[in-house]
């Protein structure tokens, strides 16, 4: 049962957004560009007093380092999924705009759907086997052995008033911190298998946003004869 845990838990999460979307598309746009601040706003509040107590009072948390750099892995895996639904990772698609259309919306669908791919080897690549490949592990693997194990983290430790009230060993569980790695990489497959359908119909052009060049040269384009 362990093993589907984090299946049913990225499963869960997917048909949120997916169910949320439908009725209102825009809070969820609201509330990952909110969950992405508040990630990115506790890196800088924990960060500067860290600097201000270790450099002014010679103290300072223990746990800080840890804390940040798992914050910044789930803004990167929670943000990698924004950044392909709002077309804002970086791509080059010089040579493909050169093809006709047909060939053009063909490619594109085939680069989100290597993306989708791309999410499914990092999730389980056990599945690689029916191409003949010796693979196996992957993010779900991984989570469910922490989970399993039950192993903390080395600096993150729970408040000494948890640890008596609630029961709690003493080290904050790596599946806790780590429980971002299924869900944000399947939230990733979803973004992609939504580009590629969406690509398909004719509602958007790429996944990637390859035109920034093009634009800042548009834009640009007196700047000279001024």
């Amino acid at each position: 049962m362990i093993v589907y845990l984090p299946y049913l838990i990225t499963g869960i999460v997917v048909a949120l957004f997916w169910l949320a979307e439908r009725r209102n598309p825009d809070s969820v746009t609201r509330f990952e560009e909110n969950v992405l601040a508040v990630i990115l706003a506790l890196i800088t509040f924990v960060s500067f007093f860290q600097v201000v107590a270790r450099y002014g009072f010679n103290s300072g948390w223990t746990g800080a380092l840890e804390f940040t750099r798992l914050l910044f892995a789930w803004m990167i895996l929670f943000g990698m999924s924004y950044g392909l639904k709002q077309g804002m990772h970086l791509g080059v698609d010089a040579v493909v705009r050169l093809l006709p259309k047909p060939a053009f919306k063909a490619l594109a669908i085939f680069g989100a759907l290597c993306a989708f791919l791309y999410a499914a080897i990092l999730i389980e690549s056990a599945w690689l086997g029916i191409l003949g490949a010796d693979t196996s592990g992957g993010a779900m693997v991984y989570w469910s052995k922490m989970y399993q194990i039950g192993i903390g983290l080395d600096d993150l430790r729970y408040p000494e008033w948890m640890q008596d009230s609630l029961g709690l060993q003493e080290r904050v569980q790596r599946w806790i911190a780590y429980v971002i790695l299924p869900i944000g990489l399947g939230l990733f497959g979803f973004r992609a298998l939504q580009a590629a359908v969406a690509i398909w119909r004719g509602d958007r052009e790429l996944i990637i946003a390859g035109h920034e060049a093009e634009d800042l040269v548009a834009e640009n384009r007196n700047v000279l004869k001024d």
